[in-house]
Formats: C-alpha cells, structure tokens, sequence
C-alpha cells in the first residue's frame, strides 16, 4: 500500500526529529566533554603554575635565609679580626714595655755582665767553634771583654772544649739596640748567632706567645689543642 504525501512527509518529519535529537544529544555529550577536560586542564594548570610559585617563594626564603647567614658569618668574623687586632696591638705593647725594661737591666753592670756571659756561653754552645768574632755596641766593649773569661770557663765545663772569643771592633751592634751580643764565625760571616737582647725577646715572645696570650686574654674556646 503506497504511501500518501502526507504519509511521506510525515515520516521525513520524524527522520529529521530523530536526527536532530541525536545531534543535540551528541552536540550536549561533546561539550559535556569538553568542559570537563577543560576542567581538568584548567584544574592541572592552577596546581602546576601553584607549584612553580610555591617553588619561587621557597627558592627565595632560602636565597635570604642564605644571604643572612652569610651576612651574620661576616660579622662575626670581623669582630673576630677586630678582637685579634686589639689583642695584638696589647701583646705589641707589652713586648714594647719588656723591652723598656731590658734597658734598665744593661744600666745595672753587675747583672748586665752576668747576662752578657751567659748569652756568650749559649752561642759558643750553639756554634762548637775553635775561633770566633764577638760584636756588641761600643758602650758595651768593657763589660763585654770581662764577661768572656766567665764565658768561656762555662763553655769548656759544658761542652769539653775550648774557643778563641775577639771582639770585632770594626762593626759595632746599632747603638740604639737594648744590648746583647753577636757571634759571628769568620771569615765571611759564615755563621751567625744572634743574641741580642731584641732578638732573645723575640724568640721568647715566640715561643711563649700561646702562653702569654692565655695569660693576658683567658683560654681561648674555639681553640680544642694548645700549640
């Protein structure tokens, strides 16, 4: 039974519906989509950008954290060179004051003789030699010439030996120096040993400086052996 043209269009109307149906349908699904991944991607890039910038903040806490750090470590280490400044200028003022002292020592002849032997003694123990030149300040020529008898009994009763002791009277000690003597063993000053009374100090000071330091400014604590 043939269809009527109302019956055709009928049906073409109901095609078309369905169709239309479905487009809607699948137009709906495909931005029901879309938005959720753009949900989703929105969502992936919030938290990604939220990390870099949790990042950044973190890198720069640290950057400060840093800089104060270091900026404390300067400090401190220039007011620890402040304060080795300081105790070295006081270490430099009583070696300075000792050394005044020496000065008054050479005013007292009986015992600035004595000295003289004595340094003359440890040098002849300290070169072992047959002959040597002795130098000492102008001022000091007398009283030097009669500490080398003593001098050298001393020698030969610690060392078994004996030595020839001239006082070289072409080149005196500097007569600003506190005194002591030179010994020089010739020719070409071949050897020298230096005891005046400037550079005993020295040695001393040297040598006790560790001491001296504790003496003066208390134990250091960040210092675990002593010297």
């Amino acid at each position: 039974m043939a269809l009527s043209d109302a019956g055709v269009q009928k049906q073409i109307h109901h095609m078309m519906a369905f169709i239309e149906q479905e487009a809607n349908e699948k137009a709906e699904e495909i931005d029901a989509r879309a938005e959720e991944e753009f949900t989703i991607e929105k969502g992936r890039l919030v938290q990604q950008n939220r990390l870099k910038i949790i990042e950044y903040y973190e890198r720069k806490e640290k950057q400060v954290e840093l800089q104060k750090k270091i900026g404390a470590s300067n400090l401190l280490n220039k007011s620890r060179l402040e304060v080795l400044k300081a105790q070295e200028n006081h270490i430099r003022n009583v070696l300075h004051e000792a050394q005044g002292k020496l000065v008054i020592l050479t005013q007292n002849p009986d015992a600035y003789t004595r000295l003289l032997q004595d340094l003359i003694c440890q040098g002849l123990c300290q070169l072992l030699e047959p002959s040597v030149m002795l130098r000492c300040r102008r001022q000091d020529q007398a009283l030097v010439e009669r500490s080398i008898p003593g001098a050298l009994a001393s020698f030969k009763s610690i060392a078994g030996r004996t030595s020839k002791v001239d006082i070289d009277t072409t080149n005196w000690l500097p007569a600003e120096i506190c005194g002591g003597v030179e010994l020089v063993v010739m020719p070409g000053n071949r050897i020298k040993i230096s005891n005046t009374l400037e550079a005993r100090l020295d040695m001393l000071a040297q040598q006790m400086l560790p001491e001296v330091r504790t003496m003066l400014f208390g134990a250091n604590p960040n210092r675990k052996f002593d010297n």
